[in-house]
């Protein structure tokens, strides 16, 4: 049974920072791209961060760039999302995900966590 389990969400003032934790089970990790999806009240579910298998290529959301990163240990089973420079507008449930391509589209993406809440207070 795949699992994909999240972690590291909070309550942070704005300019703070969270890392997030995806750990993985029940599935080869390393054959998997996985991403971060997010989902603010009222609002559709919307890409946040992608990672290639190896790790070699990363995809971030224009919204993100330059203060969140993707990264994932294979040998852990653990993918990992570093927020920085956080915003009020950051705040929303986040997501991991995992497939068997390379996206930036929900609908592309096979398995998911349950979710994790970041809050950024103003």
């Amino acid at each position: 049974q795949v699992q994909l389990v999240e972690s590291g969400g909070g309550l942070v003032q704005a300019g703070g920072s969270l890392r997030l934790s995806c750990a993985a089970s029940g599935l080869s990790f390393s054959s998997y791209f996985m991403g971060w999806f997010r989902q603010a009240p009222g609002k559709e579910r919307e890409f946040v961060a992608a990672i290639s298998r190896d790790g070699g290529t990363r995809t971030v959301a224009t919204s993100v760039k330059g203060r969140f990163t993707i990264s994932r240990d294979n040998a852990g089973n653990t993918l990992y999302l570093q927020m920085n420079s956080l915003k009020p507008e950051d705040t929303a449930v986040y997501y991991c995900a995992g497939g068997r391509y390379y996206s930036t589209k929900a609908g592309e993406y096979d398995y998911w966590g349950q979710g994790t809440q970041a809050t950024v207070s103003s």
